[in-house]
């Protein structure tokens, strides 16, 4: 599927990855899964995967420069199995994508979604949730190449990487190092999927592709606001504003799946 070219929506397409750049300066992470998962609700799903990753790729460079030289190696060599792992369920993922039916898709795209607010808000105690991350997120190579790995092929079909942010903030990293760190898993992960959807032929077409790149822009200005809004804005105001968008997209996605909306 191309693109509908229309002034309503590029608008809607501008304003998506300028809200989603906003929510990535504030929050380190979170621009995936909101220009995505926003974009999803217009156009095919896997479309809009394949047409957020030259923008997510712009994002994390602009954040990866938080990181000194001697860090990018030292963070490098630690995560360095996370990364691998990623990186081999990532490929799995984007094989399957293209294969996948868009009304399922839609409706598991929505249903990552809502799992992802239900993981990060803080008003209801899920029961199992501390245990269950005290279990899996344990530093040590074999717990980051499963962790990694099951998180590849989920990033990879989707655009969301959100078991790979929540592993390092398991790590209790200073928040600069964390931000730092995170781009650079996502830079890598998304320098190897450009090649990878060209060379599967997951572009529609170049139309696509170019638009993809001029994306890059609002994406990187989307950014650099939301980072200056951190004196701003306090950490309820940001919780609630992302989470709040969060389901609004999730739930719109669940139901236009299902052929509610």
């Amino acid at each position: 599927m191309s693109l509908p070219l229309t002034p309503v929506f590029l608008l809607f397409l501008g304003a998506i990855i300028l809200v989603a750049g906003v929510v990535n300066g504030l929050a380190g992470f979170g621009f995936g899964v909101v220009a995505t998962m926003g974009l999803a609700t217009v156009i095919e799903p896997a479309t809009a995967v394949v047409f957020m990753i030259i923008p997510i790729l712009a994002v994390n460079l602009s954040l990866v420069r938080e990181l000194s030289g001697s860090q990018l190696r030292t963070c490098g060599q630690r995560f360095g199995p996370l990364l691998g792992g990623a990186l081999v369920g990532m490929l799995v993922g984007m094989v399957v994508l293209d294969s996948l039916p868009q009304a399922p898709l839609r409706v598991g795209l929505g249903v990552v979604t809502l799992a992802f607010v239900t993981s990060l808000q803080q008003a209801v105690p899920i029961p199992g949730l501390d245990r269950a991350k005290a279990g899996c997120f344990v530093e040590s190579p074999a717990a980051m190449i499963g962790v990694g790995s099951v998180s590849g092929v989920l990033f990879g079909g989707t655009n969301v990487g959100v078991q790979l942010v929540a592993y390092l903030k398991s790590c209790e990293l200073p928040h600069g190092l964390f931000v730092g760190v995170v781009a650079m898993l996502f830079v890598g992960l998304n320098g190897v999927r450009v090649a990878t959807a060209g060379a599967l032929g997951l572009y529609p077409d170049t139309t696509v592709l170019a638009l993809s790149v001029v994306a890059a822009v609002p994406a990187a200005v989307g950014v650099l606001g939301g980072r200056k809004l951190r004196s701003v804005v306090t950490e309820r105001q940001r919780r609630v504003a992302v989470l709040g968008l969060l389901t609004s997209i999730g739930l719109r996605l669940v139901l236009g799946g299902l052929g509610v909306v």
